[in-house]
């Protein structure tokens, strides 16, 4: 391995398994990795997509955790005393109930199968009653709460999942003392925390989603969510008004998880954050370039001057003091759907495979899971190769990219994707593109959200799975948005990103920009617009706004 002095583990918490690096902070050169798929969510544990109900049980975390990090020393496990810090991201938001020790409900022998006492995924939109009521609640406020979250509060956000769980468990709502965010519980961990009033809370999780800001003196005042329902009386009190930027330390290691993980105590933890916004770090995020993540879902994150806070950007996820990188205020928007409604295309016209694959009696459980996720992986493929070939607009068909309902902008959960103009010669390729173009349709509006806010858009970078790994979609990307888009060298830019900050918590480096220059691997290509396809898309879009315009006004 030569002579490597100082490497940091950046830890990257995705919605379908965790992703480890061990990264050389002298030039962000990836030692090793290791990928963990969440065994419980492969099952589809505690989960009823029927319902938007979608739960995670913190084993899956823990266990993937250790895996992760221990397969990462398996080349060279006398790398172990070189490790200097671990950060971490996560999904968001993506709560649990706690109890005064901060242990998750679900790891008390009592809830353990209780989906309410799990983590409530990001994408879990089980709350949209709940989201509502506090976005009338804010409407009627002295002061608006929401102001900072984009003027409307979300299902998929802390307090909204909150309401809905108390109010549909009570026994979860007797035993939970405080919630946590999934980000700001793994620090915790492992850190060895055991008690609730003294976890460091994230500043990136908690002024995106849980409204915290500094002109409030932190989370907004127990009136506030009293007046929605008694039910939160005095929650508040049990949460906390502090919050920390993630270049801090959270602590060290402690004995516990050293001894697990085969570390030091002199391991400094870093304050976590979510995956969109070190990701944003990983992919070496620039002033007004915005850095959309591609997988599932899509976060779009951009950093500006903090000047540029007195503007209120209407229906954006959020806009922070330091949730990105310190001394610039963090924006963020993004897609409920992105990968997801790729996924969902294909285990539509993929079912009767699905069927036969586990009707094969002869195969263990895990070798149908494998035989199912390749033919699945090559039927992606082979519908991308077919879709390429299509021209814009030449099959008709148009499509909402509202199948998990629409994060930005102005959020609403409520709304189901579309796809219209259908007829016999609609086929699988067809639609397949219709619904690429609505995802890439839906990106550029969240650009033109900014750009009609007063905040200007220099450029955009592409990056994670998506980005990585579909020339096909990015290309579509480029000439709907009739602009170039970079796509990062580093893979996995989230894990790389919380590898930075691990650099800079654990003070091999001084601050996030300097471990990002030092450790950044730049750009692999660029995505440039065909001018033909870019002027076609110009039509085609038009037609996207004026059809998403009727669906919402006439339908929801």
């Amino acid at each position: 391995m030569g002579d490597i002095k100082n490497c940091v583990f950046g830890i990257d918490f995705g919605t379908d398994s965790v992703r480890g690096l061990l990264v050389d902070c002298e030039n962000g050169n990836v030692i090793s990795q290791a990928i963990f798929e969440y065994p419980r969510w492969k099952e589809g544990r505690y989960c009823d997509s029927v319902k938007n109900q979608f739960r995670q049980h913190p084993l899956d975390y823990m266990e993937g955790l250790e895996y992760v990090i221990r397969q990462c020393l398996l080349p060279a496990p006398e790398l172990a005393d070189s490790v200097k810090g671990i950060s971490i991201d996560t999904t968001g938001s993506t709560p649990v109930a706690v109890d005064r020790t901060g242990t998750p409900l679900a790891l008390l022998p009592r809830f353990e199968n209780d989906p309410d006492a799990m983590f409530i995924l990001w994408k879990d939109h089980t709350a949209i009653k709940e989201a509502a009521e506090i976005n009338e609640a804010a409407s009627v406020s002295e002061v608006d709460y929401t102001k900072y979250v984009g003027g409307i509060y979300s299902s998929e956000w802390f307090w909204a999942k909150i309401l809905k769980t108390i109010r549909s468990n009570p026994e979860v709502r007797d035993y939970a003392f405080s919630w946590v965010e999934h980000c700001d519980w793994i620090t915790f961990l492992l850190t060895g925390g055991d008690d609730i009033s003294k976890m460091k809370r994230s500043r990136c999780a908690a002024g995106h989603k849980a409204m915290w800001h500094r002109e409030f003196g932190g989370l907004p005042p127990n009136s506030f969510f009293a007046s929605i329902d008694p039910l939160l009386d005095g929650l508040v009190d049990r949460l906390f008004q502090e919050t920390v930027t993630s270049e801090k330390s959270a602590g060290n290691l402690s004995e516990k998880w050293a001894r697990i993980l085969g570390l030091s105590t002199d391991v400094h933890v870093g304050i976590g954050a979510f995956d969109a916004h070190m990701g944003a770090v990983g992919g070496q995020v620039e002033p007004y370039y915005l850095s959309k993540v591609m997988g599932t879902s899509t976060c779009d994150i951009l950093i500006a001057p903090m000047e540029e806070n007195e503007k209120l950007v209407r229906g954006i996820c959020g806009q922070v003091d330091g949730s990105v990188i310190p001394g610039f205020l963090g924006m963020e928007a993004g897609q409920s759907g992105f990968g997801d409604i790729y996924a969902w295309f294909r285990d539509v016209i993929g079912f009767g495979v699905a069927k036969f694959i586990e009707e094969m009696d002869l195969l263990s459980s895990e070798a149908k899971y494998q035989l199912k996720k390749e033919t699945y992986d090559k039927l992606l493929i082979q519908l991308s190769e077919d879709a390429s070939v299509i021209e814009p607009g030449a099959n008709g068909i148009l499509s909402l990219d509202w199948m998990n309902g629409r994060r930005t902008p102005d959020a609403n959960q409520e709304l189901k994707g579309w796809i219209s103009n259908l007829n016999l010669a609609s086929d699988a390729p067809a639609i397949f593109r219709s619904l690429v173009e609505s995802t890439c349709y839906g990106a550029r509006r969240i650009v033109e959200r900014f750009e009609n806010e007063g905040v200007p858009i220099k450029g955009l970078i592409g990056l994670g799975g998506v980005a990585k790994k579909s020339p096909f979609i990015m290309q579509i990307m480029a000439d709907v948005m009739n602009r170039p888009i970079r796509i990062a060298k580093e893979e996995q830019t989230c894990a790389m990103g919380a590898a930075m900050f691990a650099a800079t918590a654990s003070g091999v480096y001084n601050n996030v920009l300097e471990a990002m220059e030092k450790m950044g691997s730049g750009f692999e290509t660029e995505f440039v617009p065909d001018p033909q396809n870019a002027y076609r898309y110009e039509k085609l879009y038009a037609q996207y706004v004026k059809m998403a315009d009727f669906v919402e006004e006439k339908f929801y």
